[in-house]
């Protein structure tokens, strides 16, 4: 199947082609059928500095492809470590756009000029990312804010690129092992629904709400409050909170922290977001964590958030105990209820290849261990034996990964594996935590379980004492039923020949001119004959009906 090019994406079209082309994927693009879109003479990029190369092609393509780059930053499952290392710049260097765009955005949205709401704002943004920048500001009652303001034109320009991103993982995943192997639009669709969270200021500043109640009990975790008043879907203001990022933090600034303390209390924060509410902030890398000046974390950006089933939280708590306790057989059993599995799945692949990512994290020292590494090694390697794990999967080892970076950061010495042994109690709480309404159903079915059982116990037994107690299994016989159906066609075919020799015979045996002729003699014998043969037809069906019968009764 070929692609259809759209003309007015065919420019984007274009660049991708020229992209897969420089950087070795000519593959991809025959597969993709994007061969008659590229003109020039691109060859692939051989020499050392082709990561940052990549880097640079990303950011020339604009906002939706840096934020792919950000996502694909993390999957050292995918991508060599140069790659994913260059990538990761992507995060922070991103060149900001004019104080007249910003000025122009915030009194539209809010509707009135931005010196009446802000009497200061400063022209120089914080900090300016792929979807918008951040500017300190204060309000009229004199509350130091920050304003976040998104990029003009972006959500046309993103709406544009994800529908030739879209077109392209269609064919891939039809064409290509690597889109059957791994899903590249089941991974595109994840990557949609979350840029779609993060373009919509409003869900962000109710994700910031939402991580604030659930961190309303830590002494060391912060997030900032959104005021709802200055905030509409391209403006979000919050409060701003005095910071700096933990990696700009000095050898003498980490002797007077309690690095430990603040690893720990980070990672358990995840555990309770992933584990307990289902809805977790999917990007912290150390650009978005900021220590404050009296010493606490404070989680700054909650745009990019992911959402958890709760069956998959379920099994992702006896994931992580799995992992944690390092029972390769466990792992694989639950791995399997977290994906599908492809028609070439072997099990005894996956047990094996689970069991060389746990002995080999076991092998190296803690400061080496990677908890978000092991789930992405996990779906590579799934992928390869057969199963294609759930895209939200991805996107909590990327999570992990660059959380691992941060609990590291501020406590070189962080195990991640005796973490989540600590934290054992809580994964399980959050594990068997139900509703009231859920509990409400539960009791209820008990209830009328328990009613019904005597009576239910007394049948039963009087049946086998009585000698008719019977088990029935239903079980479909695929070779009985394939030997039913063709009997069943040629049943059917028998019938069809016999009407139609029945139907000639009659036409050919009508008189003409009122005398009878050789002919027409003959067709009155084939239509006697086919008129016989399809009353014996009809009587072996009656028969064998009436045979079928008492033996399924036996059955």
């Amino acid at each position: 199947m070929a692609l259809s090019l759209s003309p007015r994406n065919l420019n984007r079209y274009r660049q991708i082609a020229m992209l897969l082309l420089k950087h070795g994927r000519s593959d991809l693009v025959r597969s993709a059928g994007l061969s008659d879109v590229v003109t020039d003479d691109v060859r692939a990029d051989d020499d050392h500095d082709a990561a940052q190369s990549l880097a640079a092609d990303l950011e020339a393509m604009g906002p939706t492809f840096i934020k792919l780059g950000q996502l694909v930053s993390s999957r050292v499952d995918l991508l060599p470590p140069a790659y994913t290392d260059a990538l990761a710049r992507l995060q922070d260097d991103v060149e900001p756009f004019d104080f007249a765009e910003v000025e122009r955005t915030v009194s539209t949205e809010l509707g009135v000029r931005l010196s009446r709401v802000f009497p200061r704002f400063d022209e120089k943004p914080l900090a300016a990312a792929s979807l918008g920048q951040v500017h300190r500001a204060t309000t009229r009652d004199g509350r130091e804010v920050v304003v976040k303001v998104q990029r003009p034109g972006i959500r046309t320009q993103i709406a544009e690129d994800m529908e030739v991103l879209a077109q392209l993982a269609e064919v891939v995943d039809a064409h290509t092992e690597l889109g059957q192997r791994y899903g590249v639009g089941d991974m595109l669709e994840q990557f949609r629904t979350s840029l779609i969270d993060e373009l919509d200021y409003r869900q962000e500043a109710r994700n910031l709400v939402a991580h604030r109640d659930l961190l309303a009990g830590g002494r060391h975790i912060v997030v900032p409050e959104p005021i709802e008043d200055f905030t509409t879907s391209r403006v979000l203001t919050m409060e701003y909170v005095r910071g700096r990022k933990i990696t700009d933090v000095g050898p003498l600034g980490h002797l007077e922290l309690d690095g430990a303390t603040l690893a720990d209390e980070l990672f358990g924060c995840y555990l309770q977001q992933v584990l307990r509410s289902g809805v977790f902030h999917a990007d912290p890398h150390p650009g978005n964590v900021l220590l404050t000046d009296d010493g606490r974390l404070a989680l700054v950006d909650g745009g990019m958030v992911a959402r958890l089933m709760p069956t998959t939280r379920e099994r992702l708590v006896k994931l992580f105990i799995a992992l944690s306790d390092g029972r390769p057989e466990d792992v694989a059993r639950v791995a399997r209820t977290l994906g599908r599995e492809l028609p070439d799945f072997d099990q005894l692949a996956l047990e094996r290849a689970i069991a060389a990512i746990i002995a080999r994290s076991t092998d190296t020292t803690i400061a080496e261990m990677d908890a978000g590494a092991m789930v992405l090694e996990m779906t590579r390697r799934a992928a390869d034996a057969g199963l294609r794990l759930d895209p939200e999967l991805s996107m909590l080892g990327k999570t992990l990964l660059n959380l691992d970076h941060v609990a590291t950061t501020l406590d070189p010495g962080f195990d991640p594996q005796e973490a989540l042994r600590r934290h054992t109690t809580a994964i399980m709480r959050s594990g068997v935590q139900t509703s009231q309404a859920g509990m409400m159903s539960a009791l209820l079915e008990t209830k009328e379980f328990v009613e019904a059982l005597p009576g239910r116990a007394n049948r039963m037994m009087d049946a086998v004492a009585e000698g008719r107690f019977e088990l029935q299994v239903k079980a479909f016989d695929e070779r009985e039923f394939l030997r039913g159906l063709h009997k069943l066609a040629n049943v059917i075919a028998a019938g069809l020949i016999l009407a139609a020799l029945i139907l000639g015979a009659a036409l050919l045996a009508r008189p003409t001119g009122g005398e009878a002729t050789t002919e027409s003699r003959i067709a009155l014998g084939v239509f006697l004959v086919a008129a016989l043969a399809a009353v014996g037809l009809l009587v072996r069906l009656v028969v064998q009906t009436r045979r079928v019968e008492p033996r399924r009764r036996r059955d």
